[in-house]
């Protein structure tokens, strides 16, 4: 049932959280002691998760004037610290395209930086189908749809995907965007109407792009696409066309052989959603709208 925020539960989160679902009631109940005492061994004696992410995709993992990890996914660790009794200690990637093939590399032990979960990377195929690696676990957090930021105004009229036949579009490489946009690419030359696909290591890189008429869209995630919108240039430069399509989870990543962790990760979340901790992280970044009612693992399953 809905809990007392009076959150509305959309059909993609019923859909979500329908299986594999966790009781955020028996999570509550779990004390701090308890989680860390559930920790695999060598996480306890280092008393140190690393996680890896890509500092690029504000407001849910950015870096602040003073250097250090902000957003979203930074606030959800040091809630996790709390409950876990370890540090998150983040390290910046680089670009996204990184992100989960270091946690393949073993250079961190989960990773958190935005990260759409999704089929093809639970089981480790390429956009081809083609398998590259062993794929990952999610410990899902969050619902994100696509977001389309055009210039201003928006002169080239582009409100779904399939008004980006005949334009430039900016994606970020390695994102299922990137993917989305490919796609697309196919689609549009069945129509006779070319796409040129930007890919950046950047969102700053994409905007720019959108800023100097290189493209015409940026597909990003919905929430990178409002705030980029609402406070680039104090909102003067981008809107967003038309409404949040397709929404899917966020996940913290793991390995597949780390899968104690990813149950204690799974019930210090679900402890946080019951104690209301994540309704207040979301409140402060103004992200509400992508709240969800439960964790759960591999939710695009």
């Amino acid at each position: 049932m809905p809990r007392s925020t009076g959150r509305v539960r959309t059909a993609v989160t019923a859909a979500v959280t329908g299986t594999l679902l966790l009781s955020a009631c028996s999570a509550g109940g779990s004390s701090k002691e308890k989680l860390h005492d559930q920790l695999p061994d060598a996480v306890r004696k280092a008393g140190v998760i690393k996680v890896g992410g890509s500092f690029t995709a504000a407001p849910v993992i950015f870096r602040n004037p003073d250097g250090k990890a902000d957003g979203l996914d930074p606030d959800l660790a040091a809630a996790l610290e709390k409950v876990l009794g370890v540090r998150l200690d983040f390290q910046d990637v680089g670009p996204f395209a990184n992100v989960l093939p270091g946690l393949m590399d073993k250079k961190y032990d989960i990773a958190m930086s935005g990260i759409t979960d999704t089929r093809e990377r639970e089981q480790g195929v390429d956009k081809d189908g083609k398998q590259v690696n062993d794929g990952v676990d999610f410990v899902d957090y969050f619902m994100a749809g696509i977001g389309t930021v055009v210039r201003k105004g928006n002169p080239a009229k582009v409100s779904q995907i399939d008004d980006l036949c005949g334009h430039g579009v900016a994606v970020k490489k390695g994102t299922t965007h990137d993917d989305l946009a490919t796609r697309q690419v196919k689609a549009c030359e069945h129509v006779g109407k070319t796409m040129k696909l930007i890919e950046a290591d950047t969102d700053n890189a994409a905007l720019d792009a959108v800023r100097a008429g290189q493209a015409d869209a940026y597909i990003t995630d919905y929430p990178k696409a409002l705030y980029n919108a609402q406070t680039v240039d104090g909102g003067r430069t981008f809107d967003i066309a038309g409404q949040q399509l397709q929404p899917r989870p966020y996940g913290i990543a793991l390995r597949k052989s780390d899968r104690q962790l990813r149950d204690v990760l799974t019930r210090a979340v679900n402890t946080l959603v019951t104690d209301g901790t994540y309704d207040q992280i979301l409140s402060k970044r103004q992200l509400t709208v992508g709240a969800i009612q439960n964790s759960v693992v591999n939710g695009s399953s």
